[in-house]
């Protein structure tokens, strides 16, 4: 049962898996595709923000649509980040 338990959190170690029960009592595994989105989202933001601020570096303007751009990026990752918080406050 126990290693059947364990396999189900997904940690490999048997100790870790027992004293991680010994201490707490419960394991929580959380699966948050939205977590994903989000880190990936923030990846994406950061690359763009890049390469706007070398464009604007190099030509010291900068546009409307790049503004704009930022933006949307900006709204994604705000609405990741509350799914996400929905999702933990609903665990708790």
């Amino acid at each position: 049962m126990i290693k059947t338990k364990m396999e189900q959190t997904g940690i490999i170690s048997m100790s870790a898996y027992l004293r991680k029960m010994a201490i707490d009592g419960y394991v929580i595994k959380l699966e948050l595709p939205e977590l994903r989105e989000m880190i990936s989202l923030l990846r994406r933001s950061s690359n763009n923000l890049n390469q706007i601020a070398k464009h604007i570096n190099t030509t010291g303007r900068i546009y409307a649509e790049d503004i704009d751009e930022i933006l949307r990026w900006q709204e994604k990752l705000w609405q990741c980040a509350n799914e996400i918080l929905k999702q933990l406050a609903a665990i708790a």
